[in-house]
């Protein structure tokens, strides 16, 4: 007989009453005590590497509570809405980046926003973080797996659309993680390794192109600087050198939180944002970074298993590739500020000070929580 059918036939125990108030949440409680565990970690760490200013850390506790408000919300809905308005939220972003090319708002040398009447700003491009992905799973889980040449040659399209439309902003950082996010998809579909070598042959082939006719100038001095940052140490080099040497300086222990001299004596740029690791390394030294990478390890590890014990083919692939894309935020940031990538302007996730990004990471959240806790019991 099923456990389920046991539970019911005693008395006092049936299935409803067991449904406790907090599974009703729709939340996946380990998960978001890690987060809130990573959220709160960053507030120390962003508190320092934003000279102790005030308000800081006020417009950070409040882009946390729209963050986490919108993860809740995300978790509510069953998987099967994110399928049927995937394609539709896919146009929709599209059409946003679009329109960012032909009247976006521009900052820095970039046109990457759009100011619509009694809106805020906002940026289409982080959107695409999510919808590109809910399209690319809902595109290939329609059709038997792994998915044929041409279902996959679709999902590419569908991928690398939104990625070259962002590219032209120009955002080298944001293309990269709508890309790996629809790519992960693809790749968890089952492809074989004769198309992923074929992939990366095809994108050796282009590199040269890339780099006459795509890449900008300052993208390019960015990969330049990475291979030798010595040769304008003033100049292109002078942010990798001074991460370098921050994260060098803290050495086992670290010198302490706020005595970090680098990031407080304005050395070091971006100290808040971008470049908040190094103040983490500086101050909390080697211990405190393996304290942060533990907590992303326990994070991820979390997330794939939600997305391994997905019902269906959609919940897993989105699932998979959300997990995926928040390890390239992670991989990517600590590899610019360490000096092993060029440099692409991607936050620490939920440790950066940052606004839209934080918000469309636990939207993110949401959605694996909801692919998790609406899962439907099985009898055995």
């Amino acid at each position: 007989m099923a456990r389920r059918d046991f539970v019911h036939r005693m008395p006092g125990h049936s299935l409803p009453e067991r449904r406790s108030w907090l599974a009703a949440l729709h939340i996946d409680w380990p998960l978001l005590v890690l987060l809130l565990l990573l959220a709160a970690g960053g507030m120390v760490v962003l508190y320092s590497g934003g000279d102790a200013r005030r308000e800081i850390i006020e417009a950070q506790l409040m882009r946390f509570g729209l963050a986490f408000g919108v993860m809740f919300v995300f978790a509510q809905l069953d998987p099967s809405v994110y399928r049927r308005w995937a394609p539709w939220l896919y146009v929709v972003g599209l059409a946003g980046l679009v329109a960012v090319l032909l009247i976006g708002v521009g900052a820095k040398g970039a046109q990457r926003w759009l100011a619509l009447p009694g809106l805020p700003r906002f940026q289409p491009s982080e959107f695409m973080k999510i919808g590109v992905p809910l399209a690319a799973a809902w595109y290939l889980s329609r059709y038997y797996l792994p998915p044929k040449f041409s279902r996959v040659a679709v999902a590419l399209a569908l991928v690398l659309l939104p990625m070259m439309l962002i590219m032209r902003q120009p955002d080298l950082g944001t293309a990269l993680l709508v890309g790996s996010a629809g790519l992960f998809v693809v790749f968890f579909a089952g492809i074989s390794w004769r198309l992923i070598g074929g992939f990366f042959a095809l994108v050796a082939t282009a590199a040269p192109l890339m780099w006459f006719f795509v890449l900008r100038e300052y993208q390019k001095q960015r990969i330049l600087t990475l291979l030798d940052p010595g040769s304008d140490p003033l100049g292109a080099g002078w942010n990798i050198i001074q991460s370098k040497t921050a994260i060098g300086s803290g050495g086992m222990s670290g010198k302490g939180w706020l005595q970090g001299t680098q990031s407080h004596l304005d050395f070091l740029p971006e100290s808040h944002t971008d470049f908040i690791v190094a103040v983490l390394a500086e101050e909390f030294g080697f211990i405190g970074v393996l304290a942060l990478l533990a907590v992303y390890l326990l994070i991820i590890l979390r997330c794939l298993y939600i997305a391994v014990n997905a019902q269906d083919s959609f919940s897993r692939l989105l699932a998979g590739a959300l997990t995926m894309t928040f390890f390239i935020y992670v991989f990517v940031n600590i590899g610019m500020v360490s000096g092993i990538l060029p440099i692409v302007g991607v936050p620490l996730p939920l440790v950066s000070y940052g606004g839209t990004s934080i918000v469309t990471l636990m939207a993110a959240f949401g959605i694996l929580m909801s692919v998790h806790t609406h899962r439907r019991m099985i009898d055995a």
